[in-house]
């Protein structure tokens, strides 16, 4: 097994650096391995274009994330958290209408899908919320609050002054010498002054946020807010689109690689039928270039599509919390399906049967792909040996076709 996987290995390098079984010199080889970078690189950025071409889940159902935050959030002030979020202030409102509705919508362009029609309402909903009255309610609300912290702050400086000048009344040092703007009893007065400012701004604000969460359109928005029915169908469809996502990226970058494998694999074959060498080798290293981002997909969709969800969910049934389990099942899974990978370019893209049997067939070395004499024993081109002798007859028969020509025994294949 080893041994033909070596062989195989050698076969492709051997391919990837000669032209007619010549190897080419190192400046060609170094712009074929820049040509090669640039197109991996083309090749990447296009997988990653095709990736983002249908619409994400956070795209189609763009509310499920904040709707979910507020389901689970257990303050009592959620509603006026919410609200006051969506609420822009007067100033703001006449400068920029900013409409979420809008929004979602723009976020879906130019991706294939449509975003919830639940999620439109909700942001219908949320963008009801800026009428003038409201937005003039939370500019006063920004306004008590900007005055409550003045206060705040303000008192924060008297207070330190205040222990200062209490300090230096202990130590009886005279009034003229203090470093404090004011005596201990104004500190106090004046503190006491604010102190009654701030309470009675924090009525007021008490109340502008009961207005703002009574009016209409706040009540309208909550109350949709609390349709479970409604949540359930953004959940439950944001969940099974997360589930599905990876696999309908990896089904675009399919369809995006394989027209492109396709494509450089009949040019390849038709180079070495016609011994154009120059064509066979950079359609070989297209080919490979090509190839190679697939693989790598499949493998990521290993680690992040459906089948790593459903055994995640399999081990979580079975062993609880034991996730480091499915490591252990993806180290066994992903190597059996690179083998069957392997043996899928082995058997099927590059049967080194199928490749001899159309050679004989026109006459052409079995190796190398040249035209030959009918009865030359090796190639005259690259010095390949074109028959082996029969396992069973001990005749002279074609190397690397399935059968004897003369008794029809079945031949080993030879690497």
């Amino acid at each position: 097994m080893f041994s033909r996987f070596r062989r195989s290995i050698s076969r492709f390098f051997n391919k990837s650096r000669k032209i007619n079984h010549e190897p080419i010199n190192k400046a060609s080889l170094i712009v074929l391995i820049i040509v090669d970078l640039f197109i991996l690189a083309n090749v990447f950025a296009g997988l990653d274009d095709i990736s983002r071409w249908p619409i994400s889940p956070r795209q189609a159902y763009p509310c499920h994330s904040e709707w979910q935050r507020y389901r689970q959030n257990e303050l009592a002030d959620k509603d006026y958290t919410l609200i006051a979020g969506a609420v822009r202030p007067a100033d703001i409102w006449q400068e920029q209408q900013y409409l979420e509705n809008q929004n979602y919508a723009d976020g879906a362009r130019g991706h294939l899908g449509q975003v919830s029609d639940v999620c439109l309402q909700y942001g219908g909903l949320r963008d009801g919320l800026s009428t003038q009255e409201n937005n003039a309610i939370a500019q006063r609300i920004n306004d008590a609050q900007a005055e409550i912290n003045s206060f705040r702050n303000s008192n924060a400086t008297i207070r330190q002054q205040y222990d200062s000048t209490l300090l230096e009344e202990i130590a009886g040092q005279p009034r003229e010498q203090s470093i404090n703007a004011v005596e201990a009893a104004a500190a106090k007065r004046e503190i006491e002054q604010n102190d009654r400012a701030i309470a009675q701004r924090e009525d007021t604000l008490e109340g502008l946020k009961d207005s703002l969460l009574k009016a209409p359109e706040s009540q309208a928005f909550l109350d949709f807010l609390a349709d479970n029915a409604a949540f359930s169908s953004v959940d439950s469809g944001y969940n099974k689109a997360r589930f599905w996502y990876p696999s309908i990226q990896l089904l675009f970058q399919g369809l995006f690689l394989l027209p492109l494998i396709a494509i450089a694999s009949t040019l390849h074959r038709f180079a070495q039928r016609k011994n154009y060498g120059y064509i066979a080798l950079i359609s070989w290293h297209l080919l490979a270039i090509f190839t190679i981002p697939l693989i790598w997909k499949v493998f990521e969709f290993l680690q992040i599509g459906f089948i790593f969800s459903w055994l995640a969910d399999v081990i979580q049934a079975l062993f609880g919390g034991l996730r480091f389990l499915l490591n252990y099942l993806q180290i066994l899974i992903i190597p059996v399906i690179g083998f069957g990978i392997i043996k899928f370019f082995q058997k099927v893209v590059f049967n080194t049967r199928l490749q001899a049997a159309n050679r004989v067939q026109n006459r052409k070395c079995v190796s190398c792909g040249k035209k030959i004499r009918k009865y030359d024993v090796h190639c005259p081109h690259c010095s390949y040996r074109q028959y082996q002798e029969c396992n069973h007859c001990h005749n002279l028969t074609y190397r690397h076709l399935p059968y004897c020509k003369h008794c029809g025994e079945s031949q080993l294949l030879e690497l």
